[in-house]
């Protein structure tokens, strides 16, 4: 059971079908098939029910599937490591981005590492939380900035701010026309509402408006700060998004929304039992050094 094996294993896994995994593989089906059946006499297991077109992984191909991920993602660790302590730090970390203040701090985090590791580059996507969170599911990135709430069973996670909530509305709103730059839950009682897509979020906003014996009329949901901007400005609703969303202009006013409570929690997060390149474990040991709510 050698590496190279492995990763034919963990390819048909994944395909399910043995013509396509050799098409990926580049190689003709009877080898890859007749690797397969040797596996598996090694094993003296079966690892796949074999149908008309498709297979299917049995409970040892499952356990299998796990653990040579896990041999894999360990191999070209190794493989990194060693590249990095001959030629210095290198490689692409690939990152996603919540809207928000996530952006501001990224940037310092980006130019800081940049100069220590000059070989580094950044591929950085953007979503929401939950969006994010698919994608670090997934492996296509490996780090991720998003909001509190997390899954803490398969997240790994530490603050990196914390950011008061605000009501974006047009300059000419009754309650932007109110005296002071606050307001409340209750002034917000039947106004039509523009809130971030996130359910956890839109639940949190719920538990504002249980906590005044009412509810929130949302009238949107949406990802983009800039276009809940927008909409806001047109007098579509009154916007309510994180202060670093705001973007002044002539057709609209931000009022930060009272209550100690009326904040979003921005989380640096990674995947818990995958192991990740050096260059991204330095990278997350940068950022803890630089951040900003430890300091």
């Amino acid at each position: 059971m050698d590496i190279r094996t492995l990763s034919y294993f963990v390819v048909v896994a994944e395909e399910l079908n043995i013509t396509k995994a050799a098409e990926k593989l580049k190689m003709s089906q009877p080898p890859l098939s007749s690797q397969m059946k040797s596996l598996e006499e090694e094993l003296n297991t079966v690892l796949f029910i074999r149908g008309k077109r498709h297979l299917q992984l049995t409970e040892s191909g499952q356990l299998l599937y796990r653990r040579a991920k896990e041999i894999l993602n360990l191999t070209e660790k190794a493989s990194s490591e060693i590249i990095s302590m001959s030629k210095g730090m290198t490689g692409t970390i690939s990152i996603g981005l919540v809207e928000g203040m996530a952006p501001d701090l990224a940037a310092e985090w980006f130019a800081g590492f940049m100069n220590l590791h000059p070989e580094v580059r950044f591929r950085i996507l953007d979503g929401n939380s939950d969006d994010l969170f698919e994608k670090l599911r997934s492996g296509i990135i490996s780090l991720a900035v998003i909001t509190a709430p997390c899954d803490n069973s398969l997240l790994n996670s530490f603050s990196i701010g914390t950011e008061k909530m605000v009501a974006f509305m047009m300059k000419d709103h009754p309650l932007a026309l109110k005296d002071g730059d606050t307001i409340s839950i209750s002034d917000l009682v039947n106004e039509r509402l523009i809130v971030p897509s996130r359910k956890a979020l839109i639940n949190t906003i719920y538990k504002w408006f249980k906590a005044e014996k009412a509810e929130p009329n949302i009238v949107c949901e949406m990802d983009s700060y800039l276009d809940a901007a927008a909409l806001a400005g047109r007098g579509v609703g009154i916007s309510l998004y994180p202060r670093t969303a705001y973007i002044p202009n002539d057709s609209i006013i931000a009022k930060e929304i009272e209550g100690s409570d009326r904040t979003m929690e921005y989380l640096f997060s990674w995947r818990k039992g995958h192991p990740l390149p050096t260059v991204e474990e330095a990278f997350i040991d940068y950022v803890k050094e630089h951040n900003i709510s430890n300091s």
